[in-house]
């Protein structure tokens, strides 16, 4: 099943937290947090302002996103739990940065 947010929502994949702590101590599923990352798998037209004017929205499938604790409502597509969200609920987009880049900056 294909599955297209309307207006500015987005389709969210959690990115599952490590197991393991920082000191190596195993964490058991019951006391781990949900994450606040996830990966953008569908992306929503865009909202409309006052005029009726399309405000495409600045996300794309593929981004590696931050958002709130208790942002979104929780859906299971195809045996798969998403999340959709608005737009303004996405608080900002994971870049990776190589140790290249670092270097020539």
């Amino acid at each position: 099943m294909k599955f297209r947010p309307l207006h500015d929502r987005v389709v969210v994949k959690r990115i599952e937290a490590e197991a393991k702590s920082k000191g190596g101590i195993i964490i058991p599923d019951n006391a781990k947090e949900k994450p606040s990352q996830g990966e953008i798998v569908a992306v929503g037209a865009g909202g409309r302002d006052e005029a009726g004017k399309l405000i495409p929205i600045d996300l794309k499938i593929g981004d590696r996103v931050l958002f709130g604790k208790w942002s979104g409502t929780e859906v299971v597509l195809d045996g798969e739990d998403l999340l959709i969200m608005k737009e303004s609920d996405i608080m900002g987009v994971l870049t990776v940065v190589s140790h290249i880049a670092k270097k020539a900056a």
